[in-house]
């Protein structure tokens, strides 16, 4: 087929960037959607310093893996959002605890991430933009339309001059649509490209496991958006609701067998592969497909591998023929 199979480090960036290399390599990945936290990729370094970009490229090139994408969820969810003390977890020391110190923080980092992924060679950005309208996705108490458009115009605002930045650097911005996103599902999703007046920089990481939860079919979101797929996560889940749980997760951990659905190892839930790769291939996709591996209920040094063998063969080309043209009778 050509599309070629990454694995996203972002639930490996405990371990060396070096360390997720060999171990990608070893198991037959393409290359790496490098995560910018843990060592993996400082963004402010490799949009300033030739030589940490050299770097990270001899390594990458050492192991024969490529980059297509880097993945700033991190980044990308504390501009949108109004912090909290969760936050803090993801910003540096100087901004924890200031919600707007921390938005700054965020906003410098995206238009870094920009600068570094071209730095990289690479076109795509993945992320968050995070939503100051989670809080009213259920309508108690009452929310009007004025504030979710309130919502959707402040992303735009704090959006614009981020990827004004890409636009410069020629590199695009993949939001992985995601519940805590100002676009989570469908409608949210046309709603915030109207509101970008479908700006070319900005489209999506398409990643099935966050929609089939919610109740969609995942693969009619690459139908609705064929020109806006700019990157795309292979990640499973199961819903598993037996009667007593929902799909509001209970206040229960992942991985807990008692919630109403988890993410699964690829292969291992319920997310119809076949028919994504269909539609993939129907809207010309020949980006990376990039592994996503979480699964509280596996090893990951088991799941890993045997996902990049699981993504390998359901990786198919469309047809180069017509299977009933020229049928003659005998």
């Amino acid at each position: 087929m050509g599309r070629p199979i990454t694995l996203f480090t972002g639930q490996w960036a405990d371990l060396p960037f070096e360390t997720v290399c060999e171990k990608a390599a070893g198991w037959g990945y393409d290359g790496l959607e490098i995560a910018c936290w843990g060592d993996h990729l400082d963004v402010r370094e490799a949009a300033s310093d030739p030589a940490y970009i050299a770097a990270k490229l001899e390594i990458l090139k050492k192991y024969n893996l490529k980059c297509w994408a880097i993945g700033a969820h991190l980044a990308g969810q504390c501009v949108g959002d109004q912090a909290d003390e969760r936050h803090d977890a993801f910003a540096p020391d100087e901004a924890k605890g200031n919600p707007e110190k921390i938005r700054a923080w965020a906003v410098e980092e995206m238009k870094a991430a920009a600068r570094a992924a071209k730095a990289l060679g690479c076109g795509v950005v993945t992320g968050f933009m995070g939503s100051p309208i989670w809080k009213a996705w259920y309508s108690f108490p009452p929310a009007t339309e004025e504030m979710i458009e309130a919502g959707f115009q402040k992303i735009l605002g704090l959006w614009t001059p981020i990827l004004d930045e890409f636009d410069a650097a020629g590199v695009r911005f993949a939001l992985e649509v995601h519940p805590t996103e100002i676009a989570f599902d469908l409608y949210t999703a046309a709603r915030l490209l109207r509101v970008f007046k479908n700006r070319s920089a900005l489209g999506f990481n398409f990643d099935p496991s966050h929609l089939l939860w919610q109740g969609l079919k995942p693969h009619l979101f690459i139908r609705e958006f064929p020109a806006r797929i700019y990157h795309v996560h292979i990640k499973d889940a199961a819903v598993t609701m037996d009667g007593k749980a929902g799909l509001l997760g209970s206040h229960l951990p992942f991985g807990d067998l008692r919630r109403g659905w988890n993410f699964h190892s690829p292969g291992h839930g319920d997310v119809d592969f076949g028919s994504i790769i269909r539609e993939l291939n129907a809207v010309g996709y020949r980006g990376p497909l990039s592994v996503e591996w979480e699964d509280n209920g596996m090893d990951r040094e088991f799941g890993a591998p045997e996902a990049r063998a699981y993504v390998a063969s359901i990786n198919f080309a469309p047809s180069a023929i017509a299977f009933d043209k020229d049928m003659k009778t005998r």
